[in-house]
């Protein structure tokens, strides 16, 4: 089946762009110019995945973001001219699966989009990876910490399932970018901290003294059973 892609942006030459080398890849494009109609294509077509700038008129892409999260767990990447380090990892905290800057490469950003997409086409795999209350349930992409769904985004359903399939094991912040993003991915790499701070939100029962998700400093991360 075609997978859908929103691409959001207020600039004409922007969507025509990401337009062209999506359609090329055999991608069927949504598109829409402010964030209220963003919203209404989103819930009308219920896109695969949504490519979307942050200075849209009548809504920012941040806000859009904020609230597709309350109703999806649809991958999004974000796409705009606004580089500065904070700005990526507010972007990443609110739920945005990727980051890119513009100006950007076409090819680069069709990688991203196939990367993430790859991510949730279902494959042959263990169908649950528990670790103490944790379970991960991969067929049906749904985690539980004892008997309590937890939602997650893509990414962060990704980067739980692997640090569970390992506990004890620590990855570097390189290593588990390279595990959920592959070669598309050459972005600043403390990013893999927001997600871990969003992790850390959704599953501990305290956050600021983690049970699972243990800082390794000047290592990385591990996921370890609770003392």
């Amino acid at each position: 089946m075609t997978k859908k892609i929103l691409v959001v942006d207020d600039e004409q030459k922007i969507v025509d762009i990401v337009r062209a080398y999506l359609e090329r890849e055999g991608f069927r494009v949504l598109t829409a110019y402010d964030g209220e109609t963003a919203l209404k294509v989103f819930r009308q077509d219920k896109p695969d995945l949504i490519v979307l700038d942050l200075m849209l008129p009548k809504l920012s892409g941040n806000d859009v973001c904020r609230i597709i999260r309350k109703e999806s767990e649809v991958p999004i990447i974000m796409l705009t001219a606004r580089d500065e380090l904070t700005d990526k990892i507010v972007g990443l905290e609110i739920g945005a699966d990727d980051y890119l800057t513009k100006p950007f490469e076409g090819r680069e950003l069709v990688a991203r989009v196939k990367a993430i997409l790859r991510r949730t086409e279902p494959r042959a795999s263990v169908p649950l990876v528990r670790c103490g209350d944790i379970t991960v349930d991969t067929e049906r992409r749904q985690v539980k910490v004892r008997d309590r769904i937890i939602e997650l985004t893509t990414t962060e359903f990704e980067l739980l399932k692997l640090l569970a399939s390992y506990p004890g094991k620590v990855f570097s912040r390189t290593d588990l970018l390279d595990r959920l993003q592959g070669d598309a991915y050459e972005g600043y790499e403390r990013t893999i901290d927001s997600h871990i701070k969003n992790l850390r939100r959704k599953i501990e029962p305290d956050v600021d003294k983690p049970s699972y998700i243990h800082t390794i400093y000047g290592a990385g991360y591990k996921l370890e059973l609770p003392a």
